[in-house]
């Protein structure tokens, strides 16, 4: 087993490779406006560090989100790309997930990134490995009730401390997190997720409502 990682659902670029035993590379670059440029030069650089070639991979593990549009399908985008050019499998795995498996925390807590408008992507957890409930995209007073008393994890929770004052680090998804995740799943002979986005809101670019069509005379 040869796992490449990738995610680009939150500002973080990340990869990783992954043999079947654990990590054997990875790399990562937080910048929120450069994921196209910045993510073939980081598969470039692992691959390089753990003295591969892409054409030895035998699986994609591609961060399905939540996330941004535009920097959600980038990811995705040249996961399904490799995953062709290649003729491997391409696995989904929900980005919530792979920050809760890096946080390993003992009992329930959230996770919670960072949705650009005041809002937060989250998730509800009974532990690193079992979310309790689907990802959402909510304004974080709206789901204070909610979430009271529990620890939380992820960018969004620190940019919040009002409704979530016990913060925890990772701010950001790592896909050695994501790798190590998804090759303990293969290995119990669980079937991942198909590699399809968690936009869970429209994109902010958008045809005006009152838009007039000019065709030729």
């Amino acid at each position: 087993m040869l796992l490449l990682a990738l995610d680009t659902a939150t500002p973080a670029v990340t990869v990783a490779l992954h043999d079947g035993t654990d990590v054997i590379a990875s790399a990562g670059q937080v910048d929120a406006r450069r994921h196209g440029e910045l993510l073939l030069p980081a598969v470039d650089r692992v691959l390089r560090e753990a003295g591969r070639r892409l054409d030895a991979v035998t699986g994609i593990v591609v961060g399905t989100g939540p996330g941004p549009y535009t920097g959600l399908r980038v990811g995705l985008m040249t996961a399904d790309t490799f995953g062709l050019a290649l003729g491997v499998p391409v696995h989904g795995l929900c980005t919530l997930d792979g920050l809760a498996y890096a946080a390993d925390l003992p009992g329930p807590f959230v996770v919670a990134t960072d949705a650009r408008r005041k809002e937060v992507y989250w998730a509800r957890y009974a532990d690193s490995r079992t979310r309790l409930t689907d990802p959402a995209v909510d304004r974080p007073a709206d789901i204070a009730d909610r979430v009271a008393g529990l620890p939380a994890v992820g960018a969004g929770a620190l940019l919040y401390p009002g409704t979530f004052p016990q913060a925890h680090e990772p701010e950001h998804v790592s896909a050695a997190a994501l790798a190590r995740l998804a090759a303990e799943k293969l290995a119990a002979g669980e079937d991942l997720a198909p590699p399809r986005p968690l936009y869970l809101r429209r994109p902010d670019a958008q045809v005006p409502k009152n838009y007039k069509v000019v065709t030729p005379k």
